[in-house]
């Protein structure tokens, strides 16, 4: 599984921004599958999908579990 803390757009996300990656809207309309990956491990990293909605929580522990995204440090 690639180090996906370790590349320049993890290191540049904000929430609203990792969202638009995440879900493919605004910024991130043209998401590659790896940016995606990268805003979904932002976003477990800082334990925001325990503040958004749902689906966040959802999606989080199935990357987790299907080892797409690391574990949260």
């Amino acid at each position: 599984m690639p180090n996906y803390r370790a590349t320049k757009l993890y290191k540049k996300l904000t929430m609203y921004v990792a969202c638009a990656y995440a879900e493919g809207f605004n910024e991130g309309e043209n998401a590659t599958p790896t940016e995606q990956l990268i805003a979904w491990q932002w976003i477990s990293d800082r334990g925001l999908q325990n503040q958004l909605q749902g689906f966040y929580g959802r999606m989080v522990n199935e990357l987790i579990k299907h080892n797409k995204i690391r574990k949260p440090k």
